[in-house]
């Protein structure tokens, strides 16, 4: 059972839901019910493997090496995961234009699965994979076979996973690690579509992002600590505009300061609760 203050922030929530559609941001929380870890404990913490830096990733074969072993294996996690109850509320709220628009830190296309529109993705996709020497682009799913062809001993081994299908692997499995190449030019230099740590949001996506807060009455942040600048400097921006802010997490965030209403309770629950509440 909710205690009162959590139970009062939810109803407030709703109000200010009902008033008219506001922009959604969300981040690793909104996930975690489908199956893929966050990256951060309820201090704001950081846990699991030191993050890829996207110069070490650009410039050094091993390191590239390392990524393509972790995540030869921890792919099982994206490409298996669902949408989870707090997806497909927020895009029932969406649909009956309660939500203007989602803004998404996750790279795990799960809010385009549930059905959401005008989803911006800050940091890419996982699912697609991108040539750094001749721009290709293809899918993640296509360069999972080519991996598990190349390396089958890797296919049946246990890890423990990791944020963004990543996964904690023994250096004793790198050894022997085949790379995956382009199939148009023949380069090992295959990336993730994604922004590694050190790398900046594509033009694009922040244009997008900061489109959408300018547009935008309202601003929920939903399962996110927002300890990444990225989302955070759009949680400022809508301060700045004097706009309200609201969030919904279980945790510390970057931004608790400026949130005008902070539920404390996990995204599947609050969500369809609002949803629920608001049909």
């Amino acid at each position: 059972m909710l205690d009162t203050d959590t139970q009062s922030s939810l109803h407030a929530l709703a109000e200010r839901l009902a008033v008219g559609p506001l922009l959604v941001l969300t981040g690793a929380g909104i996930s975690t019910g489908s199956g893929i870890p966050d990256y951060r404990d309820t201090d704001g913490v950081r846990r699991g493997n030191a993050p890829i830096m996207h110069q070490d990733f650009v410039k050094s074969a091993a390191t590239r090496k390392r990524y393509w072993a972790r995540a030869m294996v921890g792919w099982q996690a994206v490409c298996k995961a669902q949408p989870n109850a707090a997806h497909r509320a927020l895009a029932g709220l969406q649909n009956r234009g309660l939500v203007s628009a989602v803004i998404t830190q996750n790279v795990d296309g799960l809010h385009d699965a549930a059905g959401s529109r005008k989803v911006i993705e800050l940091h890419g996709n996982l699912h697609r994979v991108v040539c750094m020497d001749c721009s290709r682009q293809m899918l993640r799913a296509h360069v999972q076979e080519v991996l598990e062809s190349e390396n089958p001993a890797l296919q049946h081994v246990h890890a423990v996973l990791a944020p963004d299908g990543d996964a904690q692997l023994a250096a004793e499995f790198l050894a022997g690690f085949r790379m995956p190449h382009c199939p148009g030019c023949g380069s090992d230099r295959l990336k993730p579509d994604v922004v590694f740590f050190g790398d900046g949001v594509s033009a694009q996506s922040a244009s997008d992002a900061w489109r959408a807060v300018t547009d935008s009455a309202a601003l929920l942040v939903v399962g996110s600590s927002l300890m990444a600048y990225s989302s955070f400097r759009l949680c400022q921006e809508m301060s700045r505009q004097g706009k309200p802010l609201l969030a919904i997490n279980l945790g510390k965030t970057r931004a608790d300061g400026l949130f005008g209403i902070k539920a404390r309770v996990p995204c599947e629950e609050a969500l369809p609760w609002l949803a629920e509440r608001l049909a």
